[in-house]
């Protein structure tokens, strides 16, 4: 309730006080025992997530283990943070920049990834010496902190209404939707507060006539089909040069025929449901648009008659690269597949859409690599060469431009959006 809501933030501000006058080392020794913990138990951890949200075990397991490795990255950024000595015009002066946590971060996960991006975020702001509103109290209060550093509220838009709004909340990281991620943004910028958007992705791999199709096949495959189509870096679109289009396209969907469907829980499934009813309609939905538009279903396209919330994967060819239903980011397995001829046309294919995530290229052309990676190649907050769009590493920044929001996660500089900066 907001009652709940009010007391947790008051708690987590309470906290904070403690928190912040422990040194950086020892805040990263803490964030290390959370990782520690979270090994002990990230079998039973990953199950978990594979039952609320319904991705295949072994992913659920990797989602815990995206967790656990953030916890050691942060560990030695403990260590690092840190601003430059810069000389001063004044005689006998220098200039030091000073970094200090912002104080309490508010973190509005997504239901896709229900443990990992709280990890992006809690280890690195934990670090960095702030409070986090969001269960990891046990650690915490064995190393005599408070345990509301690290605080759990639930509920729905009230809630997210709530902490938007709350000048209290000194940062605020939003996962989720463009079209309520713009609402969020709009609420905290009324209140000159920060925010920390990652949002949605229409991602595009390009694949040239010069790719090994040994690798494009399992790459566009997993980046489709894994997790149900339900991650932001999902790939949405498929640009095949015209003179492989048919070839890719009959390969594709003999592999797409070779994916098993099942249980997320047994070892042998590498796809499971949808996370709800509504999904499926969508689903539906984009389906019957892309035919209207013009589009063939040449592999899936239909409900799978069983039990829960599954749908075939589905592949979709004959639309043009600006049919609106290319251009609408759905949550679901549905892969639009379209043809080009000029390596300057497709780069401006990939970046006409609104949201800036994940891309990616298949070719053995040097040349062509350093151009997607160029000025005027992917506009993307994620630029791939010969592997898929979905998929993160801990050690680089996580985030994409324009819709996307423009924020970053997880390595490189991003411990930055969690501090204030004085010089």
């Amino acid at each position: 309730s907001l009652e709940d809501y009010e007391e947790t933030v008051k708690k987590a501000k309470e906290a904070w006080k403690v928190w912040a006058d422990i040194p950086a080392p020892k805040r990263g020794e803490i964030v290390r025992q959370i990782g520690d913990a979270l090994r002990q138990k990230i079998k039973v951890l990953g199950s978990l997530v594979s039952l609320e949200m319904g991705k295949i075990f072994v992913e659920g397991v990797g989602e815990v283990q995206e967790y656990v490795d953030v916890c050691d990255y942060a560990v030695g950024l403990s260590r690092m943070i840190g601003g430059p000595i810069l000389p001063s015009e004044r005689p006998g002066h220098a200039l030091i920049e000073q970094w200090n946590p912002v104080g309490l971060v508010g973190i509005i996960t997504a239901f896709n990834f229900p443990v990992a991006v709280y990890g992006w975020n809690s280890a690195i702001a934990m670090i960095c010496g702030n409070a986090c509103l969001w269960i990891i109290a046990k650690v915490l209060e064995d190393n005599k902190v408070p345990g509301a550093i690290c605080s759990l509220v639930c509920g729905g838009a009230d809630i997210g209404t709530a902490m938007a709004k709350d000048e209290r909340m000194d940062l605020l990281s939003f996962t989720g939707s463009t079209k309520v991620g713009k609402q969020v943004a709009l609420m905290v910028q009324e209140r000159f507060g920060r925010s920390l958007l990652e949002l949605g992705g229409n991602n595009a791999i390009i694949v040239f006539e010069d790719a090994d199709l040994s690798l494009v096949i399992p790459s566009a495959l997993f980046a489709a089909v894994g997790t149900a189509g339900q991650r932001c870096t999902t790939a949405r679109r498929l640009f095949l040069h015209e003179s492989i289009h048919d070839e890719v396209v009959a390969k594709l969907a003999k592999a797409y025929a070779q994916v098993r469907i099942g249980d997320p829980w047994d070892s042998d499934t590498l796809y499971g449901p949808l996370h709800t009813t509504e999904a499926v309609k969508m689903f539906l939905d984009a389906v019957e648009q892309a035919k209207q538009q013009g589009g063939s279903v040449v592999y899936g396209g239909k409900v799978i008659n069983r039990p829960g919330n599954y749908v075939e994967p589905t592949i979709v060819t004959g639309l043009p690269h600006n049919a609106p239903i290319v251009h609408t980011e759905t949550f679901a397995p549905i892969l639009y597949v379209l043809k080009f001829k000029e390596e300057e046309e497709v780069f401006a294919w990939n970046n006409e859409v609104k949201q800036g995530l994940s891309s990616s290229i298949f070719t053995k052309d040097l040349g062509r690599i350093f151009r997607w990676l160029g000025p005027k190649g992917s506009d993307c907050g994620i630029v791939n060469v010969n592997i898929p769009t979905s998929g993160a590493e801990i050690g680089g920044a996580f985030g994409g431009e324009k819709h996307t929001g423009g924020g970053r996660e997880s390595g490189s500089d991003s411990w930055k959006l969690y501090m204030r900066r004085s010089t």
